[in-house]
């Protein structure tokens, strides 16, 4: 069954237009008529199997017949990230951390960063269409691109890796579910002093183990850690 994804349907409605986008995509694109089920998913939680009744391709209208409820996950996986030169890497890790359950991404703004500006509604699309591929009922919140010490100020704690020489913990060693982002660095690496404001501010830091990593590889590295560690909490 064709899933459509619509922030804007009421609960509590019996009935639904779809935005013009969504009309076009289900009208014209895949063809479909009155009388077709679609399952419509408002990132939310919830997921609604409906029936097509008005075919207009810039307002499709479907009946609501019945609706999945799924309650907000008790733990938060919040990836801080330094966008890469290559947008197609980033692009590649936020489908992948989607699929597997990220929470929250912050795209960070570093003294090394080669990449300094992104395309917010571009980098969303992708996300929505990882939500709606892994069938996940909440869509990840994709914040702004954040300058690095603004993030630290705004997030006092967390886990950060970087590759200078230091004491370095295990993932399972010190995330906690709850208000713990970690940070992934620039392809330079965070700066020196970056570093030391935020093990300053109190992050911990983490390894990624012996082999140097991508910055993409770096960031679903620390997602596919932390969805182990809460579902061994059974979180």
């Amino acid at each position: 069954m064709h899933l459509f994804y619509d922030p804007t349907i009421d609960a509590s409605a019996k009935f639904h237009t779809l935005s013009e986008e969504e009309s076009k995509h289900a009208c014209k694109v895949l063809r479909l008529t009155a009388g077709n089920q679609i399952v419509l998913m408002d990132g939310n939680g919830n997921e609604y199997t409906t029936t097509i009744i008005e075919d207009h391709p810039k307002r499709c209208k479907v009946e609501i017949n019945s609706k999945i409820e799924e309650s907000k996950p008790e733990y938060d996986l919040h990836i801080a990230i330094a966008p890469t030169k290559i947008i197609d890497r980033i692009e590649w890790f936020l489908e992948k951390a989607t699929e597997i359950g990220v929470t929250e991404i912050t795209p960070l703004l570093c003294s090394n960063s080669e990449r300094k500006q992104i395309k917010e509604e571009r980098l969303e699309k992708i996300i929505i269409s990882a939500m709606k591929q892994s069938k996940r009922l909440y869509l990840p919140k994709l914040n702004p691109i954040t300058d690095f010490n603004s993030f630290i100020k705004n997030h006092p704690k967390g886990l950060i890796a970087h590759c200078y020489e230091s004491p370095k913990n295990t993932l399972p060693e010190v995330f906690e579910p709850l208000n713990c982002p970690i940070l992934i660095g620039p392809e330079g690496d965070f700066s020196l002093p970056e570093v030391e404001n935020a093990l300053k501010s109190g992050y911990k830091t983490i390894t990624l183990g012996k082999n140097r990593l991508r910055t993409e590889t770096a960031g679903l590295y620390v997602v596919m850690q932390g969805k182990m560690f809460l579902e061994n909490l059974n979180l």
